[in-house]
């Protein structure tokens, strides 16, 4: 696919393990990336570094906990030196949460901005440093549009999400004569591994009518396949797109633009 093509590029995925994560290490992986997947579920990211050598793709899986800088540095650190540097980043690793600013307990608030927010953080801290010494790279954030609309019931999720946003547009000022590039993707519903798990917990018995209850929140009419994110991605990532920094693209179906 021309210069969509990642050959030898190094890429860092965190959650790469499951959902969105895991199409996006697949895809990559298909264009010649050499995958390093974190992930505090060693089992969803091993099974997704064995998809990957069974391809025929380069890729390694790591126990690594976002929220945790000691964690990230060490990991970042082994990861750049055995590979000699690091050219992609892509902040996917993310929880949620449902409540509302009046019953979502400290705990919970604290967790969903642990791994959300200062995850993020911590990974920028760390491989920022990484990609100015190999002259450049591409960070890519997953955010969502709910860093921008005021869902019900997701108070903490929308706050943290607003935070991936806006750290993707400091970022990507703060870096851009670095020849880093920094942009962020906003999602809607995708219809991931989370999202039956959600239907199975809070509507056991209704999973199907919720499911197409939800899809339908979406003008187009249906939720999004990690694929169409991992697609977005891949371009976002590549030298196609060199021309793109700062900017968040919203992958929503028309949820933004055509619910309001």
């Amino acid at each position: 696919m021309g210069s969509l093509n990642l050959d030898n590029k190094v890429a860092v995925v965190t959650g790469g393990g499951k959902g969105i994560g895991s199409s996006i290490s697949l895809r990559f992986s298909e264009q010649g990336a050499r995958l390093h997947i974190l992930d505090v579920d060693q089992v969803a990211a091993a099974s997704v570094v064995s998809q990957i050598h069974d391809q025929g793709g380069t890729a390694s899986s790591y126990d690594c906990d976002v929220a945790e800088q000691s964690d990230v540095f060490r990991v970042i650190g082994n990861i750049a030196e055995f590979e000699g540097g690091i050219q992609i980043l892509v902040n996917n690793a993310g929880i949620a949460n449902i409540g509302t600013a009046e019953n979502t307990e400290e705990g919970d608030f604290d967790r969903v901005f642990s791994v959300n927010v200062k995850g993020v953080y911590n990974c920028l801290k760390a491989v920022i440093p990484v990609m100015k010494s190999g002259g450049g790279g591409v960070i890519l954030n997953i955010a969502s549009v709910s860093a921008v609309l005021g869902l019900p019931d997701r108070f903490a999720y929308s706050m943290s999400k607003a935070a991936v946003w806006n750290m993707t547009m400091t970022t990507a000022r703060d870096v851009i004569h670095d020849g880093i590039r920094c942009n962020s993707i906003s999602p809607a519903r995708i219809h991931t591994p989370f999202v039956d798990g959600y239907l199975r917990n809070e509507y056991p018995g209704q999973e199907e009518e919720m499911f197409e209850k939800l899809s339908a929140t979406q003008p187009i009419g249906r939720m999004g396949e990690p694929e169409e994110v991992a697609e977005l991605a891949l371009f976002l990532c590549s030298e196609e797109a060199s021309f793109i920094t700062g900017t968040d693209y919203p992958l929503d179906g028309g949820f933004i633009r055509l619910n309001t």
